[in-house]
Order: C-alpha cells, then structure tokens, then sequence
C-alpha cells in the first residue's frame, strides 16, 4: 500500500466513525444501554485515524492537504466532549 492510499484509508475511516458517533449523539435513544461509552470509544478512534493519516501524510506524501484529517480531527473533538459529558454525568451520579 502506498502512503497516498494509507493517507487516503485512515483518513475516510476516521470520517465514518466520526459521523457515526455525531448521528449517535444527535440520535442517543439507538443505543440506549452504553451509548455514552460507545459514542467515547468512536470519538477517540477518530482521534487516533485522523491524527494517524496526518502524521503519515506529512511525512510520506509530497504536497499532502490535510484538511479532511483535520475534518476528521474536528469532529473526533466534538464526540469526545460531548460523550464525555454524558459519561462523566453517569459517573458522577453512580457514585453519590
């Protein structure tokens, strides 16, 4: 596999779960036992895909645009802060 198309792969499948955890954010009721915990764990893999194909791709691609790993980076953020938030509250409910 090429750079370009490792940079290309991570990259979009960072995008997907990114928008998947944003539609179960905007969406909580799919998943109504452990979606906070599941909307985390999608929010941190499309931190890690998008930070992955940004580390790649400024390394090994000539001329690399980076601007849909930031997207994706973006939106990872806005997952992990508002499913961070929810869980925190469940957390912090289950212990007082």
């Amino acid at each position: 596999m090429t750079a370009a198309a490792k940079v290309r792969t991570l990259t979009w499948i960072g995008l997907a779960t990114g928008v998947i955890g944003a539609l179960l954010i905007a969406f909580p009721t799919v998943l109504p036992a452990g979606g906070p915990w599941v909307q985390l764990a999608l929010g941190i893999a499309t931190l890690v895909l998008a930070f992955r194909a940004r580390k790649a791709g400024i390394a090994d691609v000539p001329g690399f645009d980076g601007r849909l790993s930031l997207a994706a980076a973006l939106l990872g953020f806005g997952v992990v802060f508002f499913a961070g938030q929810v869980a925190y509250g469940i957390l912090a409910a289950a212990t007082s």
